[in-house]
Order: structure tokens, then sequence, then C-alpha cells
């Protein structure tokens, strides 16, 4: 039997209500805020496999306070409208809450990617480009799509192309969509990004001993348990970076056919590999195979990351979640009721808004690499280089002149003497959003009496600067 529980545009709305109430805004500013702006819905036919396809899709702008507006764009056969507008709203207070310029969108096309092969995927691509194209609904300046659920580099590279053809005296072209390969105007650092930024959250949370004593936590990441649900993009390098970089013991991982466990921690790399060649979790060697996967989260452990889908933790499930720390790596995957009794039974939850930005941060460094037309640190790099090598050299002299004989470490000569790249500079941009905008939220957390817990701390943030744009244009 299937648990109803809130949907996930009900659970946006009535969690962005929650913060608006907390906050003295001007009449009718919550509702211009809260309400999307325009939905549009195209329906257009391919000719596949002797006979016409007739495909929907969707692209909704929810604020545009800024332009253009962001957002990605998933390939799914339960795409909805509701879904699109509740996606495009948290895009606004995402961008608004690490301070990208950018409005709020989101787009999808109901279809099953697996049901067509690559040539018929990118025809289809292409076509709801061109509509798209039409509408104003993929532009550098106006609207940028980017990957999500069910789409990637390869069908951003050929709806970038497929713009290009349709615009090809705008020089801005390559910028009308991000997470492009790296050869096609991509950024390194851009099909990590959503999961590294969920470490680098997970780190600046850890580095605030107050806000760990509220999920009951201390010490570091080192030897925390971790349970994953969705080894996706998203979920696999946060379970990679958290499990080879912060030494954290990822238990366990759920996925479509089951879960996997492993007190003593699970290679994620191997898992990842035999996913790949048999299709699920079913048959790993590596740790205890459970049928039914989603009775997983309920697993005893210090942090449960969430990294696949919308609403799984429902109210139907709520009260058993044993973890400490939820950090929400997927869009919504806690519902409006859900999060109210988990915060009544002590769990911290740190929101998807803030948690999955990376992925909207790196997206604005790539955009801001097209509109500029050259690789971040091309220009500073060797130069950087070289001053580094003269104080080598200079404390190098120094030493022998003077009879010291002291010698630099090894280890440490080498990375002194590494010039920063374009992915060293990328994570570096990541790390500061995340870390900034931590700040903000536990800044609001811990100093308003009427704000309990981080997400309606990051809907006051956002919300706030939302409204500060609006004040600015006379509105």
């Amino acid at each position: 039997m299937t648990i109803p529980h809130t949907s996930f545009r009900d659970s946006v709305e009535r969690m962005f209500t929650h913060a608006a109430g907390l906050m003295d805004l001007q009449p009718g500013l919550e509702e211009k805020i809260r309400v999307c702006n325009s939905t549009y819905t195209v329906r257009f036919g391919v000719r596949l496999r002797g006979q016409i396809h007739t495909f929907t899709g969707y692209r909704s702008v929810h604020s545009e306070h800024m332009e253009p507006v962001k957002g990605g764009i998933r390939y799914s056969p339960d795409v909805t409208q509701d879904e699109v507008e509740a996606l495009a709203a948290l895009m606004t207070y995402k961008c608004a809450l690490v301070e990208v310029p950018f409005g709020g969108s989101k787009g999808g096309l109901c279809i099953d990617p697996r049901a067509w092969n690559e040539d018929e995927l990118e025809r289809i691509t292409r076509r709801f480009t061109y509509e798209l194209s039409r509408r104003n609904l993929i532009s550098p300046s106006q609207n940028v799509p980017a990957p999500d659920m069910g789409t990637g580099e390869r069908e951003m590279a050929w709806m970038a192309d497929a713009y290009k053809r349709l615009h090809p005296d705008d020089i801005n072209a390559k910028a009308c969509v991000t997470g492009k390969p790296r050869h096609a105007g991509g950024i390194e650092g851009r099909v990590e990004a959503t999961g590294r930024g969920v470490q680098y959250a997970l780190r600046e949370f850890f580095r605030h001993a107050d806000v760990m004593k509220k999920a009951g936590l201390e010490g570091g990441l080192g030897g925390k348990r971790v349970v994953v649900q969705g080894l996706g993009n998203v979920g696999y390098h946060a379970a990679q970076f958290l499990s080879v970089e912060d030494k954290a013991l990822v238990t366990t991982v759920i996925e479509r056919d089951g879960a996997i466990s492993n007190p003593q921690g699970i290679n994620i790399d191997a898992l990842r590999g035999h996913i790949r060649a048999t299709g699920g979790v079913k048959g790993f060697t590596g740790g205890d195979y459970r049928e039914i996967g989603l009775a997983a989260l309920e697993d005893d452990c210090d942090i449960l990351i969430p990294a696949a889908v919308e609403s799984v933790i429902h109210d139907g499930n709520a009260d058993r979640i044993r973890a400490k720390l939820i950090i929400e790596a997927a869009n919504g995957p806690v519902t409006a009721d859900a999060d109210a009794i988990l915060r009544r039974k002590g769990v911290v939850i740190i929101p998807d808004m803030y948690a999955n930005a990376g992925g909207v941060t790196v997206s604005y460094f790539e955009w801001v690499k097209n509109l500029s037309q050259i690789s971040l640190g091309r220009l500073e790099r060797r130069h950087e280089e070289a001053r580094s090598r003269m104080l080598v050299e200079e404390l190098e002299r120094i030493s022998a002149d003077t009879g010291t004989n002291f010698k630099l470490a090894t280890g440490f000569k080498e990375a002194f003497l590494h010039g920063a790249d374009e992915l060293d500079l990328v994570r570096s941009g990541l790390d500061d959003t995340m870390r900034e905008a931590f700040k903000k939220m536990k800044e609001v957390w811990m100093t308003n009496p009427r704000v309990d817990d981080m997400r309606t701390a990051g809907y006051v943030v956002a919300i706030r600067r939302i409204s500060n744009v609006y004040g600015s244009l006379g509105l």
C-alpha cells in the first residue's frame, strides 16, 4: 500500500510560507516572490522508428528578479508541471541563498531516456531545443538550462550545438547551457560539482561545535557512519569524496533494486563498477544485500544522504529515521510533514537549497567562462608559479650562503610551486561559496529566536535577498 504524503510542490510552498511569515515583508511582496511567473508547455513530434512520436516538455520560469534565469532539464516519464514549477521555485531560493546572480527556472521532458537509443535521443533533444529557442526559453542572456536527472554532458552538448545553428551570429552561444563537456565549452569540476558541494557543506557543518551539538555529534567526519540513497552522479561523488578524503564510513548504499550494507565501510568505486556492469547492487560481494532498499533509510547512522528523488522521507517513515543528521543531496527528499516530525525528534537537516547548490554554483563559473571566452587561471597561473619559484630559490640561496642548510619539505615545495589551474579555482570558488552561505544561515538560525531550524534560516536569507532586489527595482 502506498502511504499518502505531501506533494513536492506543497512542501516547497509550505516551507516558503513558514519562513516568509517570520519576516516583515511589504504587503503583496510575499505573494510576488512565491508565485511562478510562467510555465510553457511544448508538444512536438519527431519521426522515429517509422512513425511520428509526440513528446511533451515543460519550461518553468519562477522568478526574473535577476536574469538570466537558471535551472536544469530532466528527462523522466514522471515529469509533471507541478514538479517542474516546484523545482523552479527551489532554484530561485537556492541561487539567492548562495549569491549566484540568476533567477530560478526548470525544465522537463516526459520521456524515458532508456527507451531510446543515442541517435534517437539526439534527434529528440535537438527538436526540443528548437521549441525552447522559439520561445526564448534557451538563451545566454535570458534562460540557461543545465543537466538534471536523466540528462548529462551529452545532452547539453547537443543543445548547445542546436542553439548555435539557430543563432550563428551569437558570439556567446556556448553560454546558452551549462554542464557541457570540457572540450565543448564546459568547465573542469562540473560533473563532480553537486557531490563536491555536499562534501564541502558537511565539512563546514563539522567546523561549528554549536551546530554539531544540536545534532548530538562531535569530532570530525572521520569514522562517521553514512547512509547514501542513490549512487547516481551526485550520490557517487559525495560518497567517494567523503569516504576517501574525509575517512567517513559509508555503511549503506540504497539503489533501485535494494541496499548493500557493510559496517566496516563500502568500497564506493567497486560498487559503482558493479552497478554499471549488472544494473544494480544485487550480487555485490563487498556487503550484505537487502531487497527492500528504502527500508535502509531507517538504519542507525550518523549522517543520511538522500541523493535520488523527491519525497522519500515522508510522514509514513519519518518517525523511524534514526540518523542524527540529514543532508539533502537531492531536491525535496524530505516532505514538509516529515520535516516537522524530524525536527521534533531533534534531527538536524541541512536543506537541499543549500546542500546541493554546488551544481548551480559551478554552472555559474562555466557561464562566466563562456562569456569571457577564456579558461579560468589561464592568465595568471604561470605568473603565480614564477613568483613562487623566485621565493623558493631565494630561500634556498639564503640557506646556502648562511650555511644553515635547511631544506624545504619535498611535498611542501611541490605544492607551493603549483599554480592554480581551472579545477583548483573551481573547487576554491565552490568551497568559499558553501562556507559563506552556511555562515549566513547559521547567523539567522542562532540569533533569531523564531527560527528553529536550518531550512527556515536558509529561506529567510534567500527571501530577504530577493526582496532587496525587488526593492531596488522600485517594486
